[in-house]
């Protein structure tokens, strides 16, 4: 009987860590509005907000990006480990562990951020764009008459697309999981 992986785990796994590392320097979507006015680096692990040259942390956000931070290392553990020994009877719970969390981290990044573009765009009436650039104007609230034109850059950078094939190999890892577990007739 021959050593069973599953490759797709395995491969899961480690794109896992490639797309914590790239993440620690690689922000997955960031926003520029005007030249450096204001820039926002986001990504579920690191997140950085700077305003007018001025960077700046919410201590919310810091420790959701530690417990998201944390929870992938975690996940990438599991994937790999339940990769190696696919037959094992605890590996059904690695699996299950490991194969959720860069797939609800990356779907729930896009649904939270769309959900944020939307709340901003109502509540200050001006165009944020999810990719892609807009020119937005806005009224300057303590000064009647005057408003403000402000170019908005948006872009999803390569760590989020590193992230998204990590949860697209994790969920072939689950779903290739029967073939390698499967118990070969004698």
């Amino acid at each position: 009987m021959g050593i069973r992986i599953n490759w797709f785990g395995l491969a899961g796994g480690v794109t896992v860590f490639l797309a914590i590392v790239a993440s620690m320097f690689v922000p997955w979507w960031q926003l520029t509005i005007g030249d450096n006015l204001v820039n926002a680096k986001v990504s579920p692990l690191n997140t950085n907000f700077n305003v007018l040259g001025s960077a700046f942390t919410i201590p919310l956000i810091w420790v959701l990006n530690i417990v998201g931070l944390l929870t992938m290392i975690f996940s990438g553990v599991a994937m790999l480990i339940y990769s190696i020994v696919p037959t094992k009877p605890f590996s059904n719970q690695l699996l299950a562990f490991g194969y959720k969390k860069p797939l609800f981290t990356v779907l729930f990044f896009v649904i939270i951020l769309f959900a944020l573009t939307a709340i901003l765009q109502a509540a200050l009436n001006i165009t944020v764009p999810l990719s892609g650039s807009a020119t937005s104007t806005a009224q300057l609230p303590f000064v009647p008459g005057t408003t403000i034109e402000a170019t908005i850059v948006a872009q999803f950078q390569w760590s989020f697309w590193v992230a998204a094939v990590a949860a697209g190999l994790c969920l072939a890892a689950r779903l290739y999981h029967g073939k390698v577990a499967a118990v070969p007739h004698a």
